[in-house]
């Protein structure tokens, strides 16, 4: 059985009421990474002037007073360069031995050229137990602003620094790259056979190629290089900000006015996950009750779908490590407790969607890896140790 579909399904089966439901083992638990983290890349002093990448802003981060605020926290495993493949071989050794198995690189296209790769390129697939996990692409199209510059970003998220949009002759080019440096890896995260690609930003990647039939083009050219390089097809994975109505879109685009589930069908989508819960919820508040709802929120989304939905898990949410000024929006009690609570709900709900075919492949994608500004990281801390790394353990292995 391949790495993709290796979910080890147990003997003995129970039914709800007239749908079966599987008890599932070994999910791929898939982690976002934010490559931000180290000084290699050039440009990043651009934001972060003393050279180690969003460090910077996680190390200025003190206890503000405000409701829910936990910092200031620190890395147990030091302000470390995740460009440095020694450094992966430490974090992918840890990573594998909690259960997780994937990791989805955030990667970016500015200025016309790739931004914060070196993570990838030199940390991750340089580091020589890579093999032990697989990774894969969010092309993390949104524009780039003041929001990660602590200097500026109180007074200005409004000047775009650099567009997210590209061209449809620049995003072929961007399909031919990937194809060859990142799919033709042999630990390149597949669904039956087909390497997964994921967008972060639909309406931005609409707009790189002015209409939704020019962008339905442009994906189905992507299908064709990705077969034409040997594999069998593309799994082209979208996150989901919820039950949107495109009115944005040009006067003269046949899907003006459409939802975003019959967008999905036209486009040829075929699944979508979350960056993390902020796209199904509004993210603030008690985590238990927030668990509750995003639960209640993709039940009710997958069931418009015909496609799969790969639900999340979210450590939590505090973006004010990014702000001088409060910013609302904080995520209470999201202790490793109540995360493991979420991690039940969530597998009881991938285990159904198994069951009855909704979903395809045992995948669960987690917010994230490392985003210690947005305060939603499985890495371990001097708050919790590895308080939530132990619940992704006890409960998917």
């Amino acid at each position: 059985m391949s790495f993709d579909i290796h979910y080890d399904i147990l003997k003995k089966r129970t039914l709800h009421g007239k749908k079966e439901v599987i008890n599932v083992k070994n999910y791929d638990i898939a982690a976002f990474i934010w490559p931000s983290y180290t000084g290699d890349e050039p440009r990043t002093r651009i934001f972060w002037p003393e050279g180690y990448g969003e460090w910077q802003t996680v190390k200025a981060m003190t206890d503000r007073g405000y409701k829910g605020c936990r910092w200031p926290r620190k890395p147990l495993w030091g302000y470390v360069n995740e460009a440095d493949s020694r450094i992966m071989e430490m974090q992918i050794d840890c990573a594998v031995s909690y259960g997780v198995n994937v990791f989805i690189y955030d990667w970016y296209w500015f200025d016309n050229r790739p931004f914060l790769e070196n993570c990838l390129n030199d940390g991750f697939l340089k580091a020589k137990n890579n093999n032990k996990m697989k990774f894969y692409l969010m092309w993390a199209n949104h524009d780039a602003t003041y929001l990660w510059d602590k200097r500026n970003s109180d007074n200005d998220l409004s000047t775009v620094i650099w567009q997210g949009a590209v061209t449809p002759e620049i995003f072929s080019d961007i399909c031919d790259r990937t194809i060859e440096k990142y799919f033709s890896r042999e630990n390149y995260y597949q669904i039956d056979g087909c390497p997964v690609y994921m967008i972060f930003d639909l309406n931005n990647f609409i707009r790189s190629f002015s209409t939704t039939a020019e962008c339905k083009k442009g994906i189905e050219l992507f299908r064709e290089k990705t077969v034409k390089a040997g594999f069998k097809g593309l799994h082209f994975q979208v996150v989901h900000w919820g039950d949107r109505v495109f009115n944005d879109l040009s006067e003269d685009d046949i899907n003006k006015g459409i939802d975003v589930y019959r967008l999905y069908d036209y486009l040829g989508i075929d699944s979508v996950t979350n960056y993390n819960w902020g796209g199904s919820v509004h993210f603030d508040g008690d985590y238990k009750e927030l668990t509750d709802n995003y639960m209640k929120s993709i039940s009710g989304s997958s069931e418009k779908l015909n496609i799969p939905y790969y639900p999340n898990i979210s450590v939590g949410w505090d973006n004010n490590v990014r702000f001088n000024k409060f910013i609302p929006g904080v995520v209470e009690n999201n202790t490793p407790e109540n995360f493991r609570r979420a991690c039940e709900a969530v597998k009881a709900f991938a285990d159904e969607a198994l069951g009855k075919g909704i979903m395809t492949s045992p995948l669960i994608t987690v917010n994230s890896w490392n985003e210690w500004t947005e305060t939603s990281y499985l890495q371990p801390d001097d708050l919790y140790g590895y308080g939530y790394l132990e619940a992704i353990k006890d409960v998917f292995l």
